[in-house]
């Protein structure tokens, strides 16, 4: 077994659907769970307090802040931070409960991600291998303080042909609904930064995503899944660069 416990960290906004599942994956490798919610206005505090697990109400902070919150709530030095849809699989949960990760030398570990529409996985259009740092020493990584779509940062990462698994899309709709969700805020933050946008930003960034994924990533064997995903990460980077052009020419209002 391995000599160090884990604590988990899941950051969660109704997520009712989901949390349950993502819990027990957790409790196969963690003997302390922590979930900071932005106030759900579903069951998911409720469901997670029934797992056992502690929950911080707090109120949207961004993705970085929100998890950095809850670092502190955390009993162990090692953290498996999962998102409320993704779960560990059991080649990951074998390493974790067999292996020292203190003895390891690094700070943190990127495994690879299997990504879903609906149950549907396929290797094409970058759902997989999608690689995620998701299991760090909390004393020596860090989250950014950034809005959305938070990156460990870590000195020494090492990545581990290992894997989790993401329910990332219920269907094709919620493909676009996310398209337009997130960039909007990456988009904002871009506009606050000292970032030269150009006029034809959204259409080069858009297009170049686009053809990144059906291309150069194969979504185009992937049948309609790939090509869907494919359109649904052109628009989102078209969205970044056209909301953040917005916000400077027009202000967020």
């Amino acid at each position: 077994m391995a000599s160090r416990p884990f604590s988990g960290l899941v950051i969660t906004y109704n997520e009712a659907r989901h949390i349950r599942a993502c819990l027990e994956s957790l409790r196969r490798v963690c003997d302390d769970i922590v979930v900071v919610d932005s106030l759900s206005s579903d069951d998911t505090a409720a469901i997670a307090r029934a797992e056992g697990a502690t929950v911080l109400s707090q109120k949207f902070l961004g993705d970085g802040p929100q998890r950095t919150f809850g670092l502190p709530h955390c009993r162990h030095d090692w953290i498996v931070n999962l998102d409320a849809d993704e779960r560990l699989e059991d080649d990951l949960v074998e390493y974790l409960q067999q292996t020292d990760l203190e003895a390891q030398g690094v700070d943190a570990f990127e495994t690879r991600r299997r990504n879903h529409i609906g149950l549907r996985a396929s290797p094409y259009a970058g759902q997989y291998p999608d690689h995620v740092c998701r299991i760090f020493h909390r004393q020596r990584a860090s989250f950014p303080p950034v809005l959305a779509h938070t990156r460990i940062q870590a000195q020494r990462i090492r990545r581990l042909e290992l894997h989790l698994t993401h329910f990332s899309f219920r269907d094709y709709p919620d493909i676009f609904r996310r398209a337009c969700q997130y960039p909007v805020t990456m988009g904002e933050e871009l506009a606050a930064s000292d970032r030269p946008i150009s006029a034809w930003a959204p259409f080069v960034h858009g297009s170049t995503a686009f053809i990144k994924h059906y291309i150069g990533k194969r979504g185009f064997l992937a049948g309609l899944d790939g090509l869907t995903l494919s359109i649904g990460k052109g628009l989102g980077s078209y969205l970044k660069y056209a909301r953040a052009l917005e916000v400077r020419r027009h202000g967020r209002n």
